[in-house]
């Protein structure tokens, strides 16, 4: 019998903020789904932000080639996605929550359906729920906790539950994105102040929302017999950190272990990683035509107590989190769908909380942004109850969910089908991963190589690099770069990087002639 998938993802999650790993923070529910299959240990985003990371989970391709190569771009609506593989095989296919596969303003030669004023046009979004990259059925929002982005199918859920007045929860729009045609009341909510709780009711929480509706489709698809690929994107814990009671007051700031900078850690670092331990750090040569603004370039300085509360309020927003995942967890046992469904719970890439000294994501190539939990569960298929140390790619995702369902996966995908490591076949697939990270198209672009050991980062047309020796020196304080010790790795490593860009090319067909 075919197996459903069911995707559950975080946005922005730390791969220690999870219970099992760290004891500090609760959160039963993905502990149960890690005692129920396979938790791996060394699995990577394949870009450290959002849009490129998405778009490669459900086309299985690097950001490289599907063009969504930075935030602030688009996927073009022509590049195959795994949803309409799953469609062409009768699967239903949905997305609730995050898609964040568009930006947040519109061009005519880009359009967006995530930008302003559309996702604030709610006659718009009462008349679309698609298709959308594959999705025959999304209920999109925008929003990260308490962002003026807050609208599309979310807030049309808000006012069902009777709360037309759900725009008091929500900052009023950010000026350079407020575009005219936006009729949306604009509200008188303030910014809140670090572990300050969020007023919103739980009841109208996005994770009520997520968990209620990805539960409904399941159920009207158990109950119809079709097969179901299920996606419901979470929005935490990304920044801001922010979560209602009791989820705010769950964790005292006093009880957390706040991460510090090492001191000179940054002495052999690319020279732009000192600059976040300044207070106006100057990172005007970055800037170039074509490029935007650059997340993690800007000062990283806070206080230890400052820190401390965020990564309290954070636990506090994984604990909620948490909650609303079990909910979806008991719904797929309630439908006797355990042992048909295929979960996987992922994040989109990590964040620092300060380790390094740094608050920010996305120009620092630490095991912390870069390093992902990567979960998957179908007893009777996945083993039970194990840890692997095999790489994993989250490019890797769309072809090995095909698989997993027992359909073909196209050859134009980039990523690799893991179902043999999945379902207990194979040890491991990958020797290494790559990162990707052209966060500007020349000024900030890099590339990062992982095996079992070591890890190297190229800057596009820079002197300076990133050699780090995993095992010896996990924390990341020595770089190896410029170390004449370390020049045959370094050689090494730089051919296998090569080697490696290489296989990455897809053979869209085999040769059937000779000429």
């Amino acid at each position: 019998m075919p197996k459903n998938i069911l995707f559950l993802s975080t946005d922005q999650q730390h791969y220690l903020a999870m219970g099992y790993l760290n004891p500090e923070v609760k959160t039963p529910n993905l502990d149960r789904l890690v005692r129920s299959g396979i938790s791996f240990h060394r699995a990577y985003t394949v870009n450290p932000t959002c849009t490129p990371t998405r778009a490669s989970w459900i086309t299985g391709l690097y950001p490289s080639r599907h063009g969504a190569y930075s935030l602030g771009t688009k996927l073009d609506e022509n590049v195959p996605t795994v949803g309409q593989e799953f469609q062409r095989a009768g699967y239903f296919t949905g997305l609730v929550g995050k898609a964040h596969f568009q930006p947040l303003l519109s061009t005519p030669q880009y359009p967006s359906l995530e930008s302003y004023p559309v996702l604030h046009d709610l006659e718009f979004w009462k008349k679309f729920h698609g298709p959308f990259y594959g999705f025959e059925r999304v209920e999109l929002a925008r929003n990260h906790t308490d962002e003026g982005h807050a609208g599309q199918h979310y807030a049309l859920w808000m006012e069902e539950k009777g709360y037309h007045n759900w725009r008091d929860y929500f900052l009023p729009s950010p000026p350079h994105l407020k575009v005219e045609g936006d009729l949306l009341t604009e509200s008188g909510h303030t910014k809140r102040k670090p572990g300050q709780a969020w007023e919103i009711p739980e009841e109208i929480h996005y994770n009520t929302w997520i968990a209620e509706r990805t539960n409904a489709l399941m159920a009207d698809c158990v109950g119809r017999g079709q097969n179901f690929f299920l996606w419901a994107s979470f929005f935490d814990p990304h920044p801001d950190y922010m979560v209602p009671e009791p989820y705010a007051s769950l964790y005292d700031p006093a009880k957390v272990t706040v991460p510090e900078h090492t001191p000179g850690e940054f002495d052999d670092k690319p020279p732009y990683f000192k600059k976040a331990l300044e207070t106006n750090p100057d990172f005007s040569e970055y800037q170039e035509a074509g490029g935007n603004a650059i997340h993690g370039a800007g000062s990283h300085l806070l206080s230890r107590e400052v820190k401390a509360k965020n990564i309290a309020t954070m636990y506090g927003m994984m604990t909620m989190l948490d909650t609303y995942i079990g909910k979806i967890l008991d719904q797929v046992e309630a439908l006797g769908q355990t042992e048909n469904t295929v979960i996987c719970f992922a994040t989109d890439h990590g964040d620092f909380w300060g380790q390094h000294g740094l608050t920010k994501k996305a120009i620092h190539h630490y095991e912390d942004v870069l390093k992902v939990p990567l979960v998957v569960s179908c007893p009777g298929t996945i083993p039970v109850g194990q840890v692997s140390n095999s790489l994993q790619s989250t490019v890797d995702l769309a072809p090995t969910f095909l698989a997993m369902a027992g359909l073909p996966v196209p050859p134009t995908m980039q990523g690799l089908n893991e179902a043999p490591v999945w379902t207990g076949q194979r040890e491991t697939l990958r020797d290494h991963v790559i990162v990707e990270n052209r966060h500007q198209p020349t000024t900030m672009n890099l590339r990062t190589f992982i095996d079992q050991r070591y890890k190297l980062t190229i800057h596009f047309n820079r002197p300076y690099g990133e050699l780090y020796d995993l095992q010896d020196d996990p924390g990341e304080l020595v770089n190896h770069w410029d170390d004449p010790a370390f020049s045959q790795v370094k050689s090494d490593l730089l051919l296998r990087f090569l080697y490696g860009e290489m296989a990455k090319d897809p053979l869209p067909m085999p040769r059937i002639a000779p000429a």
